[in-house]
């Protein structure tokens, strides 16, 4: 293995694909009962096992342990703990885990317990991200979000007494959602004391249900000015109450609180995705025969049954993949990494001045911090990453 690979972290994705609901909104990779006739919930550890045995052969020469690991879907509490537990076993057989690592599981308010929160934390769990929304009910209806906002309140004491660190994910532009709506799932988060805050703003897909609503004129778009309010009102009153962002949609309380496993995919570190439809992404690096391997992303195939299908009959789960040159790479660190509070290195734009200093007239850069030779977005520019990004790096 080479410095350049054994400069970079190591993470595993764990995708569950389960839910007991389709979300109106979710155009994630994910099946509600019924969906997934012939595969089994069983049969999905079996195979993601399966998997982490073939991935194991696929990196010779690479001994990193995993710093991070990401239970998401879907629902991972869809499983008992006990079959994450195994999950996380296997991962351990596979790789390893750093003396350190962060283990988050997300999980819904209804789909976890005292007892499997103590079983996850006593199995190495160190963390959960619980998928909260709103708190506010018509909210939560309009999302098809099926859990009592009630019980939020008693899956955060659940996993603090287990030692787990909790974050909280909302999602803000719902139809029909008001700003003093909004007011009142950010007070009620606050008043919860999570160790971090997710805050992301909704995207009506095409594919979904909520998406073929919006053509049916069933439901009405929030209005983008809105939305801009509702993240600045987020940022307003999560800084007041103690939080500090570092990535466009993320607050923590501390720095110690941020979720390093994502961080790791915003800073381009090396990661392994379990499961149908993950994704996984690997740096430049020497094989042990000294033949240099350029970096490269893949996908596996995303129904459960024909993941599982593959692995039972010995073949990878792989659906595609690409190789990244070097103008690549150099490209994904601005789109990824301009969204941090950390901002990037100027030279990473070099040939861009002119669109550097209109990003800092438009009120986008912060131009003090690109003096000292770093770009960073303000408040404003966050609003309109996206803009940013296309200057800078197109």
């Amino acid at each position: 293995m080479n410095t350049a690979v054994g400069a970079r972290d190591f993470g595993v994705y764990v995708h569950v694909p389960f839910c007991s609901v389709r979300c109106g909104y979710c155009d994630f990779n994910t099946y509600a009962p019924g969906e997934v006739e012939g595969a089994t919930r069983e049969g999905y550890v079996e195979a993601a096992l399966r998997e982490m045995d073939l991935a194991r052969a696929a990196m010779p020469g690479d001994t990193r342990a995993a710093r991070t690991v990401f239970f998401g879907g879907g629902t991972p509490t869809m499983l008992d703990s006990s079959a994450l537990i195994a999950l996380l076993d296997g991962i351990r057989g596979t790789w390893g885990l750093s003396a350190d690592a962060e283990v988050t599981t997300e999980a819904n308010p209804d789909s976890v317990t005292k007892e499997s929160l103590h079983a996850l934390a006593r199995a190495g769990f160190t963390r959960v991200s619980l998928g909260m929304q709103s708190a506010v009910p018509h909210v939560l209806r309009t999302l098809d979000r099926t859990h009592n906002p009630a019980n939020v309140a008693r899956a955060v004491a659940a996993a603090r007494d287990a030692g787990l660190k909790v974050s909280l994910d909302l999602i803000y532009g719902t139809p029909g959602e008001s700003l003093s709506d909004w007011r009142a799932s950010l007070e009620a988060v606050i008043a919860l004391e999570p160790d971090h805050v997710s805050a992301y703003a909704l995207v009506i897909e095409p594919g979904t249900r909520m998406g073929a609503q919006l053509r049916r004129g069933e439901v009405q778009p929030t209005d983008p000015d809105t939305q801009a309010d509702m993240y600045e009102l987020a940022d307003t009153l999560l800084s007041e109450a103690g939080y500090s962002w570092y990535e466009v949609s993320n607050w923590a309380r501390e720095p110690g609180d941020r979720c390093r496993h994502n961080m790791a995919y915003w800073r381009s570190q090396d990661w392994w995705g379990v499961g149908p439809g993950a994704h996984s992404y690997l740096g430049p690096h020497a094989h042990p025969d000294g033949e240099q391997v350029p970096a490269r992303r893949w996908w596996n195939v995303k129904h459960p049954r024909a993941y599982a299908a593959r692995l039972a009959e010995g073949g990878s789960p792989e659906a595609e993949g690409e190789s990244l040159d070097p103008e690549d790479l150099r490209l994904e660190q601005v789109m990824l990494r301009l969204r941090l509070s950390e901002g990037i290195p100027a030279e990473l734009i070099e040939g861009r001045a002119e669109a550097v200093s209109t990003l800092i007239a438009d009120g986008l850069l912060d131009g003090a911090a690109a003096l000292r030779g770093t770009l960073k977005l303000t408040r404003r520019g966050r609003l309109l990453a996206d803009l940013a990004v296309r200057a800078l790096a197109f």
